[in-house]
């Protein structure tokens, strides 16, 4: 599963959301996004890696815009159950007085694309644990 998350030139082959994206992954340092959230076309974006614990725990986002306009965080955590399962659980948080606008205006499509982007992870997941081409 973790190798599907942090798998980052893969995205394009499976994830429906964030359609490319690269990282070096240490902590501070950018992580850079397309991601569709219209119908047509995608929207580049920078965000920051917050946290990074390998294998286990990656979170990124936006830094806090002046005067606590808005922040982001997106976390993905990964935690073997058994030698066959894994849970792995997907967080997105908006602060700041602008996050109910962002949330008004985005908040549909950014729950669509982050449900559709975990379904096919899991989905990406089970075809490389049963051995099938990505």
């Amino acid at each position: 599963m973790w190798s599907v998350v942090v798998g980052f030139e893969h995205y394009p082959e499976w994830n429906p959301f964030v359609v490319w994206s690269a990282s070096t992954l240490a902590v501070g340092s950018p992580m850079t996004m397309r991601v569709r959230m219209l119908p047509v076309g995608t929207l580049s974006l920078q965000e920051t890696i917050f946290e990074h614990r390998p294998g286990r725990f990656l979170s990124y986002g936006i830094r806090p815009l002046p005067l606590g306009a808005l922040a982001s965080n997106r976390s993905h955590a990964v935690e073997p159950i058994d030698a066959a399962r894994t849970s792995y659980v997907s967080r997105f948080e908006l602060t700041g007085w602008l996050a109910p606008v962002v949330q008004r205006l985005l908040g549909g499509r950014l729950r669509a694309g982050f449900g559709a982007m975990s379904a096919a992870l899991a989905e990406q997941a089970e075809r490389l644990h049963r051995g099938a081409a990505p």
